[in-house]
């Protein structure tokens, strides 16, 4: 489906034109042109990339055949960037969405295989207020850069909130074998989503440079706005994986010290049965001659003993703190 914004007079129309109708509304003075490609055919394709603008054949393969990284190409008359949306579930994992821009002079060329919010978000404001959004194809340009960044929250929020599940079932009795599966995964996802934003962020610092023609002054501020979001977020999943690596050595640090205190009750109990064994050994040794078994307070003796023994260890070992 093609869907076409044309802006002029301070206005803003939306059409489905054909081809030719493309052709003369780009040579049209004063006038900017935004064609979206959503989930197109070979033949508009055809029609709109290669007869109307007249695209480079290696980026309309590069359309066509998904590019795994963003990238920005400048070809004098045009440039084109390739972007990324990203989305996040936590039983998918992330997931990203190409948007393909072909930035020229007074036209603005969008691609995408599947719909994105991004985009319709963008054309909705654009019609809504075209005066203080569609200034340039520089300006449309930043705005879908500046709408796929900020379609990232949601994956944010989601990670934000698995990190804190995790904090918490650090402080509560979770299992071992519960949590070092949670927190193997989330550090991949969160790997994967530095990985996602790094290209994307040399992207946007190419473009905030202004070395092209096609990219004003004015704009370049904002584009440097959108890379510094974007540095934002690889430096939270930084910061969040640091503190998944921080959780997991608290919860062994928990654990030793709770195996540490069942060690240090095991051993405070061997140590209070040492008293009556060693009377009890002594008492129980069958010598020939032990006055001790002849004498008529011998079992008292033993018992008062044996309790005397206990009360001291007893005592030596709280003085100690050990129990």
């Amino acid at each position: 489906m093609i869907t076409t914004l044309v802006y002029r007079d301070h206005k803003v129309t939306a059409h489905q034109p054909e081809a030719h109708a493309l052709a003369a509304l780009r040579q049209e003075p004063g006038v900017l042109l935004w064609v979206d490609l959503d989930q197109p055919s070979p033949e508009e394709v055809a029609n709109v990339m290669e007869k109307t603008f007249g695209f480079h054949p290696l980026t309309i393969e590069d359309c066509v055949a998904e590019s795994p990284l963003p990238k920005i190409e400048d070809y004098e008359d045009y440039l084109y960037i390739v972007a990324h949306g990203i989305g996040y579930t936590a039983e998918g994992g992330f997931t990203t969405s190409e948007l393909d821009l072909f930035i020229g002079p007074n036209y603005l060329v969008t691609y995408h295989r599947t719909p994105l919010r991004a985009v319709q978000a963008v054309r909705e404001r654009a019609q809504r207020s075209p005066g203080t959004l569609v200034r340039g194809s520089d300006r449309l340009a930043h705005s879908l850069l500046d709408s796929l960044v900020d379609g990232c929250q949601p994956a944010l929020s989601a990670l934000r909130a698995e990190v804190d599940r995790l904090e918490d079932g650090v402080l509560r009795q979770i299992s071992a074998d519960e949590l070092f599966p949670r927190v193997v995964a989330l550090r991949k996802d969160l790997s994967r989503l530095r990985q996602l934003v790094r290209p994307q962020r040399e992207v946007l610092a190419a473009l905030s440079q202004g070395k092209s023609r096609l990219i004003r002054p004015a704009i370049v501020p904002y584009l440097r706005d959108v890379g510094d979001n974007l540095v934002r977020i690889e430096t939270q999943a930084a910061s969040w994986a640091e503190q998944l690596i921080l959780s997991f050595r608290i919860y062994l640090n928990k654990s030793g010290y709770e195996a540490n205190q069942g060690i240090k009750v095991i051993t405070a109990i061997t140590a209070l049965t040492i008293p009556p064994l060693v009377v009890g050994g002594w008492f129980g040794m069958n010598f020939e001659r032990m006055h001790e078994l002849g004498s008529a307070h011998g079992y008292a003796t033993a018992v008062a003993l044996t309790l005397s023994s206990l009360v001291a260890m007893l005592l030596f070992m709280r003085r100690k703190r050990w129990i």
